[in-house]
């Protein structure tokens, strides 16, 4: 057997008669038909509400984590699906709250603003540079600035953007007919509100997926998940060709079946056909592909255990496709150039993880390096950070006992691109490339581009050859 990565491989043009990038449709192949074939992956320090919330609203789709109390996101699924589907919802604050509790607010928007509300009625907005030289314990009422922009909930994108322009304000703050807030938008938010379209459910609400364990009682579980409204159920572990993932696929599929539910089943994770196959039998709709690319993952330095991704993908999705299933090809996603290999490979979608987590919408506290950069930290799944989290419930000897079998980096260090802080950012630079992808290809379609990507194995000095330099050689 020789497999082979995503830096392996490359893509060679073919005659085309897509005349732009626009022209693509990025739809996704996986039943689900996301307008975007991206998801954010299941990981605590990647998907939370508000990157769930924003992955919809671009078009995507987040998954949030197993290791989280059903009523906890039971209320996180009401708060995405509260959300308004075009203006972001912003991080809000009081008149006679301190600005420091501001400027703790502040980082958990890439926009960098706050909006003052009073009795739901935005007031006025604070940004870091209403703060300067004021102590942490002045009043919001006191620093922030009340010019600001309102518009009607009602105001499409364009004339939000005009607005701006005009007015010079960072957000431009909507409301409903009695005033109160709605949301904010941005300029740059405006333009993408033209781009991409939200992924909504039959009631027109954003779309959410939870990751259900296999070591619970999973049917009782993702039943608990589908009443309070999740859209797609993920059984995840890390080796999903398994007998008890089996099992666990074959009871949510018989409680959603009983139950009339049109919830999606995903399960994972596999690398072989026979992975898939097993797992579409017993009932799942899409397969997760992937063991060990990740970059949290020690799973293959640890065990010997993994395959090289693209080889994984190109396998499965055939697999997939023979039995009218599909995949999701999760991990080794670096650049956009290896989510349009994973895509002409065949996956329905592509889940991102590490690269999203260093992001102001992935869950943990922004965080700066001595040298100034700002970062979040990130880690695996299967680490003893992890595991700490599962086995909250159990006796400190199992605890324990559990930690000491770990597969996983505990704590990384997850840089924002200064050019990309947000994953709205890395949406645009990877969804920019994936259409690129397409026309090269020839292909409106992410249906045509599996089948007409004509892909090649090269070397590694092949693969250098293609990396941009910054500075001259």
């Amino acid at each position: 057997m020789y497999d082979l990565t995503y830096d392996d491989v490359f893509m060679v043009p073919r005659r085309s008669n897509v005349p732009s990038r626009l022209d693509v449709d990025v739809t996704s192949t996986d039943g689900l038909d996301l307008p975007l074939p991206l998801i954010a992956a299941n990981m605590t320090a990647v998907t939370g509400r508000r990157m769930a919330e924003t992955m919809a609203r671009r078009g995507g789709l987040g998954i949030i984590p197993q290791d989280i109390p059903v009523d906890v996101v039971a209320a996180t699924i009401a708060r995405v699906k509260k959300a308004d589907t075009i203006f972001d919802t912003p991080v809000t604050v009081g008149p006679t709250d301190t600005i420091g509790t501001a400027l703790g607010l502040v980082s958990k928007r890439a926009h960098g603003t706050v909006v003052v509300v009073d009795n739901g009625e935005p007031v006025g907005t604070l940004t870091p540079a209403n703060c300067e030289q004021l102590d942490r314990f002045t009043q919001v009422h006191d620093a922030m600035k009340t010019d600001i922009t309102l518009v009607p909930s009602s105001t499409q994108p364009v004339d939000v953007f005009e607005k701006l322009r005009s007015t010079n304000h960072p957000v431009a703050i909507a409301v409903d007919a009695e005033g109160k807030l709605v949301g904010v938008m941005t300029a740059k938010g405006a333009l993408r509100s033209t781009l991409y379209q939200p992924a909504c459910d039959d009631a027109g609400r954003l779309r959410v997926g939870v990751a259900v364990g296999i070591s619970l009682d999973a049917a009782t579980h993702a039943k608990s998940l589908v009443e309070a409204g999740a859209d797609v159920i993920v059984l995840d572990t890390a080796h999903g060709h398994q007998d008890r993932m089996i099992s666990s696929v074959e009871a949510v599929r018989q409680m959603l079946d009983a139950i009339g539910s049109p919830v999606v089943l995903v399960a994972g994770n596999v690398v072989t056909a026979e992975g898939v196959e097993d797992l579409v039998e017993a009932g799942a709709r899409i397969v997760k592909v992937g063991v060990g690319p990740g970059a949290m993952c020690t799973t293959r330095m640890q065990t010997g255990v993994g395959r090289p991704q693209f080889s994984a993908v190109v396998e499965c999705s055939e697999a997939a496709r023979e039995l009218g299933a599909a995949i999701w090809a999760d991990g080794g996603i670096r650049y956009p150039r290896d989510v349009a290999l994973a895509l002409g490979a065949g996956a329905g979608a592509v889940m991102i993880g590490s690269w999203f987590a260093g992001t102001y919408e992935s869950p943990g506290d922004l965080l700066m390096t001595p040298e100034g950069r700002a970062y979040k930290e990130s880690f695996g799944m299967a680490s003893a950070r992890a595991v700490r989290a599962r086995s909250v419930s159990k006796s400190a000897y199992d605890r324990a006992r559990a930690g000491l079998f770990e597969e996983g980096i505990s704590s990384a260090k997850m840089l924002l691109d200064p050019d990309r802080p947000g994953v709205e950012d890395l949406i645009d630079f990877i969804i920019s490339g994936v259409r690129s992808s397409c026309t090269y290809a020839g292909a409106p379609t992410l249906a045509a581009f599996a089948e007409n990507a004509r892909i090649g194995v090269q070397s590694r000095s092949g693969y250098d050859e293609g990396r941009p330099l910054t500075t001259s050689w």
